[in-house]
């Protein structure tokens, strides 16, 4: 399945809600540190619901834990500053997907590591500044289930 990397969240409600995501379409959620919030925030919980439980949860103390320590076929930076749109992308199981902190994105210095066609948009209107956190995960994670036939 696919892997949803979020690179410090700050806000517990988007990764609850991403958590949810996980659970039903069978991805796996990498958090690196620090986080935003306590993985016991009721907010966080609340908007996981019971779903916390059903999930598989990786946590990294940082970037570069992240790198030494997870097991991945190819990444893919979700980012604003991309030139290539999500959907002129053939996805396989195993691609993990990294987002920014809701406040800030993915720093240069992340953004940098990657070549420009591993570095994804999701069109927006002109002078729009960004989607959601947990929107954007799932737009990206349901594209590339879809590409792969919603295997389970």
């Amino acid at each position: 399945m696919f892997n949803i990397v979020l690179f410090e969240p700050e806000i517990p409600p988007n990764t609850g809600n991403i958590i949810r995501l996980c659970a039903n379409t069978g991805a796996h959620l990498h958090l690196i540190h620090p986080l935003g919030f306590d993985m016991n925030e009721k907010s966080l919980r609340r908007a996981g619901l019971d779903y916390i439980d059903q999930s598989i949860i990786h946590h990294y103390d940082n970037y570069q834990d992240y790198l030494e320590r997870s097991d991945r076929e190819s990444l893919y930076a979700i980012s604003t500053k991309g030139t290539q749109h999500y959907s002129d992308c053939n996805f396989n199981e195993g691609d993990d997907f990294i987002f920014g902190p809701e406040t800030r994105g993915l720093p240069n210095e992340i953004l940098d590591e990657f070549k420009t066609d591993k570095i994804l948009r999701i069109p927006m209107l002109e002078n729009s500044r960004s989607l959601n956190l947990s929107n954007s995960a799932s737009i990206i994670v349901y594209e590339a289930w879809r590409q792969n036939n919603f295997k389970q």
